[in-house]
């Protein structure tokens, strides 16, 4: 699996770990102690995806992903031993696409990681059909995974997108006006039938922030109350 790797972890033994079951699977590693260092490294090396610890010296884990998720939408997993709802909240909120606490087995993250490039790799492969999706004044092209929004005095705006908020906005559109249950929404676009389902609300809100004009009142992504959300677009 040709797949570079960039692990943001303090802790020495812990790192070496990670990266060694992810050498057996042929990919390349890349390790720092930092996300001041991680900056710095990510000028030369181009990873296709970061696992990402919180507690780091300096910058934060969360500080770090904020920064990184203005301009970067590469796939981000978190581990971490912060457990607590609100830390996994924050996590997804900052557009981690993963969040797998510790302790844990370096065999499951590894899968994980797979799964992920898995993902990644196959919406690529959707990609080279150049399709495109419309609605409102937005235009999402999957070829790029590229939002962007024509203003009124017609200059476009180009708007990032995380791995995950693609694939839900993705979904959402593709099944617009009527209600999708959460439990759906889960299992459509993480691929499971069973997970933490308050991941789909933390993504939905992070996508109404970036498309809605009063994200407090949506009606571009409406909730509707005890089915789910419905796209308007």
């Amino acid at each position: 699996m040709n797949v570079k790797v960039l692990i943001i972890e303090d802790v020495k033994e812990m790192s070496d770990l990670v990266a060694m079951y992810l050498g057996k699977e042929g990919m390349t590693v890349f390790q720092v102690e930092s996300g001041e260092q991680a900056f710095e490294l990510l000028k030369e090396v181009s990873p296709d995806i970061l696992i990402l610890d919180l507690n780091l010296p300096g910058m934060d884990g969360f500080e770090f992903l904020h920064q990184f998720r203005k301009t970067n939408n590469t796939p981000v997993i978190i581990v971490s031993a912060r457990d607590a709802d609100e830390d996994i909240i924050t996590g997804l909120g900052y557009g981690a696409d993963e969040f797998v606490t510790k302790p844990f087995s370096p065999r499951v993250l590894t899968a994980r990681v797979r799964a992920l490039i898995r993902r990644v790799n196959e919406s690529s492969e959707k990609d080279n059909s150049e399709e495109i999706l419309k609605f409102e004044n937005y235009t999402l092209n999957c070829d790029s995974c590229i939002l962007k929004k024509t203003n009124q005095d017609g200059s476009i705006e180009r708007i990032p997108l995380s791995v995950k908020e693609f694939n839900v906005l993705e979904y959402l559109i593709k099944n617009p006006k009527k209600p999708l249950t959460p439990e759906v929404i889960y299992k459509e676009v993480w691929g499971n039938a069973y997970g933490d389902l308050s991941a789909v609300a933390v993504y939905i809100q992070r996508l109404r922030k970036k498309l809605e004009k009063e994200p407090a009142n949506p009606t571009l992504i409406e909730t509707v109350f005890g089915m789910g959300y419905r796209f308007n677009g």
